[in-house]
């Protein structure tokens, strides 16, 4: 994730946090300093004990997860809470309920030690809404109970969310119950939506806005999944591209990019037969432009992280990392043949679509050519 520090490694699994987690404990520190520098510390230091709380919720998910062979890239503290990324989600019902209901088992753990704390020490007075003024611990108790809550609401993104989908896919096709889980989670925003405004509440319009838009993106990412499983770079590549060599000059990309509809180019550095050094993004080009640097090469302005895929690759692998880079192409070489093909954010986006229409379309009217009755490879090479 941009904007993100890397702060420390646990069981292989890289945390992070975000610059705008910095921001909320200066802010928060600011607020509270008007009652005292003692109260403001006290302020930070429980987001951060809360926030561990956090970190130690998404351990739950990647732990239990890696029992399943699914790795998990970091996790990154947000403002909102924590983020685990995991490089996919256990198709079976039963690991999935497990992964999910991971993360909230961690924070009652959590509640349970904090509560036998209090027992112990015999300052406990859940009723009095004093108390958890007055002790540390009740809050951070709080907290960890209200997090359980919370997560168990039967909508993406929080876990009860991934449960419903798992309970659905015992009787659905996969697809379709996201679906119906994300249609549940949606339905659960505007009920957020309804109570923030009737209150008001700004804080439940916020949470209201983030579930329903995770909601319909869970269930287009998951859709978008399953087109691309089992499919190789080669059917999903342009074949009808134009390349740049890294020693030509910016004037050069400027007369491709308005002689027709390529927007990003493959960078060769020098034959043919060797593999690419990245690809010029039209944003990169303008801001070259716009920067007055007519003169430059095009190598000094190529965007060298997003390398080069095999056409046997697949397609799912290849998109998440250009997702995961920010880079809209990536030129596809194969040994011995060279470059021979480019792969487009956009042209994905269409693949899918195609795939999507088709898988709809009823089979007896499918095209031959191909899985599925289709074959991408239609284009003519022009370079």
């Amino acid at each position: 994730m941009r904007w993100s520090w890397k702060v420390a490694s646990v069981a292989g699994i890289p945390i992070r946090i975000h610059v705008t987690f910095f921001l909320l404990l200066v802010w928060l520190f600011w607020a509270g300093a008007a009652r005292g520098l003692a109260h403001a510390a006290e302020g930070v230091g429980f987001i951060l004990a809360a926030f561990a709380c956090v970190v130690l919720h998404e351990f739950g998910h990647a732990l239990t997860g890696r029992r399943y062979g699914v790795v998990t890239r970091d996790i990154t503290l947000l403002p909102i809470g924590g983020v685990a990324r995991l490089d996919r989600i256990p198709r079976r019902p039963s690991q999935e309920v497990a992964v999910a209901l991971a993360g909230p088992l961690v924070n009652v753990v959590i509640a349970g030690a904090l509560f036998l704390v209090m027992r112990l020490s015999g300052d406990v007075h859940l009723r009095d809404p004093g108390f958890f003024e007055r002790s540390f611990i009740a809050r951070l108790f709080a907290f960890n109970v209200g997090v359980t809550a919370f997560n168990l609401i039967p909508a993406f993104p929080m876990d009860g969310g991934r449960v419903l989908r798992a309970l659905l896919a015992t009787r659905l096709e996969y697809v379709r119950a996201t679906r119906v889980a994300a249609t549940v989670g949606q339905a659960v925003a505007l009920l957020f939506g309804f109570a923030g405004l009737f209150v008001p509440n700004p804080i439940l319009l916020l949470i209201a806005l983030f579930v329903f838009i995770a909601a319909g993106q869970e269930s287009a990412f998951v859709r978008m999944r399953t087109v691309f499983e089992g499919v190789p770079v080669s059917r999903a590549m342009i074949t009808d591209f134009r390349a740049l060599r890294a020693d030509d000059p910016i004037s050069r990309a400027v007369e491709l990019l308005l002689d027709g509809h390529q927007q990003d180019f493959p960078v060769l550095a020098g034959s043919d037969g060797e593999p690419p050094v990245g690809i010029l993004a039209r944003a990169d080009l303008l801001k070259a432009i716009a920067g007055g640097r007519t003169d430059t090469r095009v190598g000094e302005v190529t965007r060298r992280i997003c390398g080069a895929v095999r056409p046997e690759e697949m397609l799912e692998d290849v998109f998440r990392r250009m997702q995961e880079s920010g880079c809209p192409a990536v030129p596809v070489f194969e040994p011995g043949r060279g470059l021979v093909g480019m792969v487009t954010l956009e042209n994905v986006g269409e693949f899918a679509m195609v795939e999507a229409a088709l898988h709809r379309a009823p089979r007896s009217d499918a095209p031959s050519g191909g899985p599925g009755g289709y074959e991408t490879r239609g284009y003519e090479p022009g370079r």
